[in-house]
């Protein structure tokens, strides 16, 4: 080896040592970020000393059994450690739920549901697109809830598919389930059982189903959910919380 091909050797051995300790590569922190988003489908945003973290709930809910390829899901069991995380993080100050789901496993649903409600953090959700079937109590499980008004959520009974034995106890079972999501949805809203079942039975207005569909504007005025509005006015809201919880004025709504 001569002395130009050395010197050019040490020189590239230099700069990927300098680009594996992240000296000089500049897309490290951006590819970083995007496989954190691409894996677990949130984001960690940091503005005026406030950390927020965004959790997106798309698709269907995948429960106890897996879905076939093709189906956008998330899975419950990604996303209830990563809650456990998020409120023994010390950096996290909220969590921002950005809902557009079809619903999916009532149970997996559920029990993210829960997670989010028996959180001490800040917590906001945002319905876009859709929140439906057991996306509502998804939707109602934060402190405080917004939704775009184009947005529409669809309300039914619990439904099965594959193979029922038709007993009295399977009978039992659909409406223990239907009670605990209607008690859930009740207790974490300002919608009345009376009003909620009126719109879970009714049968003019889904043509293969009773139930209902509603938007945006509907949801807020029978106090399913809290507000209409979009990003920045459930960022601002969590800014609030987190101010709040700390023990400063809280901010302006």
């Amino acid at each position: 080896m001569d002395g130009d091909e050395k010197k050019k050797a040490e020189n590239n051995s230099g700069e990927e040592i300098e680009n594996s300790a992240g000296g000089e590569n500049t897309n490290s922190g951006e590819n970083e970020q995007l496989d954190f988003i691409m894996k677990s489908g949130g984001v960690i945003s940091k503005k005026d000393g406030e950390t927020i973290h965004c959790l997106t709930i798309v698709g269907q809910i995948e429960g106890h059994y897996a879905l076939g390829e093709g189906q956008k899901a998330t899975k419950y069991e990604h996303i209830i450690p990563l809650l456990v995380s998020i409120e023994q993080s010390d950096e996290i100050d909220g969590l921002l739920l950005v809902l557009n789901t079809m619903g999916g496993d009532v149970e997996a649903g559920l029990a993210i549901a829960e997670m989010v409600a028996g959180m001490s953090k800040p917590t906001v959700s945002l319905v876009l697109g859709g929140g439906h079937s057991i996306g509502v109590p998804l939707a109602v499980s934060a402190k405080k809830s917004f939704i775009v008004p184009s947005a529409t959520m669809t309300i039914h009974p619990v439904r099965m598919s594959g193979t029922i034995i038709g007993v009295p106890q399977t009978y039992y079972y659909f409406e223990r389930m239907q009670d605990r999501i209607i008690r859930f949805i009740t207790d974490h809203s300002g919608v009345s059982e009376e009003k909620f079942r009126e719109l879970l039975l009714r049968t003019d207005q889904i043509a293969t189903d009773v139930g209902s569909l509603i938007d945006g504007r509907e949801a807020v005025e029978i106090g399913l959910i809290d507000a209409a509005g979009s990003l920045s006015q459930a960022l601002q809201e969590l800014r609030r919380q987190v101010e709040e919880k700390r023990g400063g004025a809280p901010a302006p709504v």
